[in-house]
């Protein structure tokens, strides 16, 4: 119980010594005899399951990788590991579809390797682009104040985007934006060459590649609107993984090792 409050309540050692009675000597040798185990972590095979995935990462290297079950708000497989590896996620996928999860659908942000192991493993689910995602990193490309039109364009298009909650917002929205590129695609597409080495450059960099970020993930951004249960962002997983790290803050001084058993402990008592 009081492993349990320490681990999920951001109780210090020294305030559970007050509530339980025990001295702070007891509660660390008690706190450090857990951190040395794992608990043990379960699937819960079930149907229709809304995945959200995504990673996270921590000092020294460390990466945590969920695999979220949205309706439930269960974790059913994490990795702890260095970054996003298209064969550990390819690998994750196929234990939780052998171990009982049917998949209906899969929210995430569109990292290159989940993209990949996504689309090798689950070719017949439901993949959702993470929209807040795609429009976050956009707004960041094309800056507050683009000092081009199409860059200023091309902005409030796309802050318009975590507004789409129908299909007609949806057809509205596209027909806005393929309006765009047909008035600025030889923007877009403008190049500086090297005379020397014949090396080219597209000039407007930032709004290029907002354009591209958004065509490339179209078919596969508003697949919320045909199916309720799908989350249309990775935000969930955003606020828990700022949950977690809120509480690892509070014990500062764990060692490499008991910070990633810490980890592991937070998920299990948080499925209970």
């Amino acid at each position: 119980m009081w492993f349990e409050k320490w681990v999920i309540h951001r109780h210090t050692i020294p305030q559970l010594s007050l509530e339980s009675g025990y001295s702070v000597r007891s509660l660390k040798n008690y706190f450090h005899d857990y951190l040395k185990q794992t608990p043990t972590f379960k699937i819960f095979p079930s149907e229709r399951v809304n995945l959200l995935i995504d990673g996270t990462y921590f000092n020294n290297n460390l990466c945590l990788v969920l695999y979220r079950d949205n309706t439930i708000k269960f974790t059913q497989l994490y990795r702890l590991t260095n970054g996003e590896w298209f064969e550990e996620i390819k690998e994750d996928l196929e234990n939780l579809l052998t171990l009982g999860v049917q998949i209906e659908s899969i929210t995430c942000d569109g990292h290159p390797a989940q993209l990949k192991a996504i689309r090798k493993v689950c070719k017949d689910v439901t993949l959702q682009r993470c929209v807040v995602h795609i429009q976050r990193m956009c707004m960041i490309w094309l800056r507050m104040h683009p000092k081009t039109l199409p860059g200023i364009e091309l902005r409030r298009i796309v802050s318009k985007l975590h507004l789409i909650d129908n299909e007609l917002k949806r057809d509205y929205w596209i027909v806005s934006l393929i309006k765009w590129h047909k008035e600025y695609e030889s923007f877009i597409n403008e190049k500086s060459t090297n005379i020397i080495t014949g090396r080219y450059w597209y000039k407007h960099k930032a709004v290029r590649r907002s354009f591209v970020v958004i065509r490339k993930a179209l078919p596969n951004m508003f697949c919320y609107l045909d199916n309720p249960r799908i989350p249309k962002s990775t935000n969930g997983l955003e606020s828990f993984f700022g949950h977690l790290k809120g509480h690892l803050n509070v014990h500062r001084g764990l060692s490499n090792e008991h910070r990633k058993n810490f980890i592991l402990w937070y998920l299990h008592f948080k499925n209970k």
